[in-house]
């Protein structure tokens, strides 16, 4: 297998996951085929959340995870199989979600199923991305009395 091609794929995995939580939209749009759909296992919600086209995608991580969340997803563990001008991909997931307006701390893990393609101007693209949960738990800042956010890159600057 190449090794270009694999670095290649595991960058635009690393891309999306960059852009999602430094709410980058445009770039976060530009790891996806037109066409891309997704399946992710959401406990909190109570069923999957399955979004079909970029624009749906992007339209519905700008509306709900705006500034008001604070996200962090970490993957490691990377298996990638390429066949031509497609390929799959597994993950190891970890992320952490904020909610500041319900004062909630949500963690979990899980694992990632991606379908990448090479697009005509070369780039590997997100086809399909979701992932099946490990585990999943919440918990409300009202249960941490000593918990203090010392930083917050979207919070409004104190007296602002």
């Amino acid at each position: 297998m190449d090794p270009t091609t694999l670095e290649e794929i595991r960058q635009v995995k690393y891309r999306y996951l960059r852009c999602l939580d430094l709410k980058l939209w445009d770039d976060f749009a530009d790891t996806f085929t037109d066409d891309a759909v997704t399946a992710y296992d959401t406990p909190m919600l109570r069923e999957p959340l399955r979004l079909a086209g970029r624009d749906a995608i992007l339209g519905y991580m700008r509306a709900n995870l705006g500034a008001g969340m604070i996200t962090t997803h970490l993957v490691s563990h990377p298996e990638i199989e390429v066949g031509g001008d497609e390929a799959t991909g597994s993950w190891c997931l970890e992320d952490t979600v904020i909610v500041m307006e319900h004062r909630l701390l949500i963690r979990g893990a899980g694992y990632y199923r991606d379908t990448y393609r090479r697009c005509p101007d070369g780039r590997w693209r997100i086809s399909a991305t979701g992932h099946e949960r490990t585990y999943e738990f919440s918990v409300s800042f009202d249960d941490l009395p000593s918990l203090r956010f010392s930083a917050n890159r979207w919070a409004s600057p104190a007296g602002a």
